[in-house]
């Protein structure tokens, strides 16, 4: 399996993380001195990705401002200006600028260090179009920082989704990026929703499964995770 683009959801408004994006969109907040979106980028770039589609809406001018000078990768925008559209519509929308092969849709505020595309190569790796609609990267809950829920999933021998639904708690929780095949929303149009509307739908066939990532998991959601992160990258615990 050979992925090349990615598409980063770099749209949303980070109220979660204000005061910090009351004048700096969420994927621009630095993490130890780097930008939460360009760990992302770096990340995907050492595994081999070529072509990053970028949704923007808030604050969009900043973020495309951002990666005029950048030269080690491709970046197109998918402008949401108009209408924010969410994890599902986001990517319905920008379904002309993915393709039709196999893609990486990623969050901008989760990320792992020093694994040299290791962990990615192994997403990818792992995708099958011919079984999986989506391939889900999960961490573990209790190897990472910044989440506090109780878990989105459980995996089968299979490697197929459970979802928590009732049970008291999951051991993974979704870790920010997936291998998705564009074919799948080839039905749907733009609109504001989540991407949860098509993983139902792939899991109701048996075609929604999971892969475990190996590092620390960081997720940046507000200002005291951003802080929490910085220190323990500072002091090399991560």
């Amino acid at each position: 399996m050979t992925i090349k683009t990615a598409m980063l959801m770099a749209a949303g408004k980070g109220t979660r993380m204000r005061p910090l994006t009351d004048t700096c969109p969420k994927p621009l907040i630095k993490v130890a001195g780097k930008s939460l979106i360009d760990h992302t980028l770096d990340n995907l770039i050492a595994a081999g990705i070529e072509r990053a589609v970028i949704n923007v809406h808030y604050l969009a001018d900043q973020v495309e401002t951002h990666f005029k000078n950048r030269t080690d990768i491709e970046i197109l925008i998918s402008d949401e200006r108009n209408e924010l559209l969410e994890t599902g519509g986001g990517v319905v929308k920008a379904r002309p600028l993915l393709g039709d092969d196999p893609v990486l849709i990623c969050n901008t505020d989760a990320f792992w260090l020093n694994d040299n595309g290791a962990t990615i190569h192994s997403l990818i790796n792992a995708y099958n179009p011919a079984q999986m609609d989506s391939l889900l990267l999960l961490a573990k809950r209790d190897h990472s920082m910044g989440y506090h829920g109780k878990g989105d999933f459980d995996l089968a021998d299979t490697g197929e989704l459970i979802r928590r639904g009732d049970a008291p708690s999951a051991p993974y929780v979704f870790a920010g990026m997936y291998a998705f095949n564009p074919k799948t929303i080839s039905h749907m149009e733009t609109s504001c929703f989540s991407a949860n509307v098509y993983w139902n739908e792939s899991a109701a066939k048996n075609r929604l499964f999971g892969h475990v990532l190996a590092p620390f998991w960081m997720h940046v959601g507000d200002p005291d995770a951003r802080d929490e992160a910085e220190k323990l990258i500072q002091e090399g615990k991560v």
